[in-house]
C-alpha cells in the first residue's frame, strides 16, 4: 500500500458522503416534519413527535383520490414499459449491425426534457381530439420511464449465456421454449426491479401530468397545488409516506439481489 492510498480512500469517502447527505437530507427534513405537532413546518423534538398528521389524511379526499388516481396511472405505466422494453430488449439482443441505432432510438426520451415532452404530447393530443384523461398521462409516462426500464432490462440479460441457449436448442427446444425455460428465469430480477423503477418514476412524475392530465389531476400536481394555496401539515405526512414507501421498494430490490447472489 502507498502513502497516497489512504488519503485518496478519504477524499472518495468523504465525497461520497456529501453527496448522500446533500440527496437524502431533503426528503428526510420533509419526514421529520410530518411527525411536527405544530403548523410550522420545522423539526419537531423527540417528545413531541405525533402522527397526528398522518391520521388527518384519512379526511383529506382530495389528496388520496389523487393518491388513488396516481397508483392507478403508474401500475399502467409500469406494466406497459416492462413489456415494451423486455420487447425492445430482445430485439437489441437479436441485432448485431444496428445495435447502437436501436438503443439510441430507445433511450432518446430520457433527455428530453418533461416541459418540452408534456407540452409536445399535449398540443398533437388536443389537435387530434383525443381528451385529456388518464391515458394521455399515461402515455407521457411511458415514454419517460421506458428507457430507464428498457436499461435496466438490457443489464439482466448479462445473465443469459450463448451456451445456455445453445444446449437448449441442442436438445430440441424451440425458440419460445428457450425463452420460457432458459431466458426469462433469469431476466426475472431485472423484470421486477423495471416494474418497480418505471412505477416509482411515474408516480413521482409532475411535469408531464401536469400537461396531460385531465379533471383528475394525479398526485404531485395536486400536492403542488396545495402549497400554493398555503401548506398543509397533511401535505409532509403524504410525502412522507410516500418516501418511506419508495425506500422500501428499493430496499426490497437491494435484499432480492443479495439473495440471489451466488455463495463464494
Amino acid at each position: 500500500m502507498t502513502r497516497d492510498e489512504p488519503f485518496a480512500r478519504f477524499v472518495v469517502w468523504t465525497l461520497t458522503l456529501l453527496g448522500f447527505v446533500a440527496i437524502y437530507a431533503p426528503p428526510l427534513y420533509l419526514l421529520g416534519v410530518s411527525f411536527n405537532p405544530s403548523l410550522q413546518p420545522g423539526l419537531p423534538s423527540p417528545s413531541e413527535a405525533t402522527l397526528h398528521w398522518y391520521a388527518a389524511l384519512a379526511g383529506e379526499r382530495a389528496l388520496l383520490a389523487a393518491l388513488w388516481h396516481s397508483l392507478v396511472i403508474a401500475t399502467g405505466t409500469a406494466v406497459a414499459a416492462t413489456l415494451l422494453s423486455l420487447l425492445a430488449a430482445l430485439a437489441y439482443v437479436e441485432l448485431h449491425a444496428r445495435r447502437a441505432t436501436w438503443f439510441l432510438v430507445v433511450v432518446l426520451p430520457m433527455f428530453v426534457p418533461g416541459v418540452i415532452q408534456g407540452l409536445a404530447l399535449s398540443t398533437i393530443l388536443t389537435r387530434t381530439g383525443i381528451k385529456a384523461s388518464a391515458l394521455t398521462v399515461m402515455a407521457g409516462h411511458l415514454l419517460w420511464a421506458m428507457p430507464f426500464a428498457f436499461i435496466v432490462i438490457l443489464t439482466s440479460f448479462a445473465a443469459v449465456r450463448r451456451s445456455f441457449l445453445m444446449a437448449a436448442a441442442d436438445l430440441g427446444a424451440s425458440r419460445w421454449q428457450q425463452f420460457r425455460d432458459v431466458t426469462l428465469p433469469l431476466i426475472t430480477p431485472g423484470l421486477v426491479s423495471a416494474f418497480i423503477f418505471s412505477f416509482l418514476l411515474s408516480i413521482n412524475e409532475f411535469t408531464r401530468a401536469f400537461y396531460l392530465a385531465g379533471r383528475q389531476n394525479t398526485l404531485p400536481v395536486v400536492l403542488f397545488g396545495k402549497m400554493n394555496a398555503g401548506a398543509s401539515p397533511t401535505i409532509y405526512a403524504m410525502s412522507g409516506a410516500i418516501f418511506l414507501v419508495s425506500v422500501l421498494c428499493v430496499g426490497a430490490i437491494a435484499v432480492r439481489a443479495l439473495l440471489r447472489r451466488p455463495q463464494r
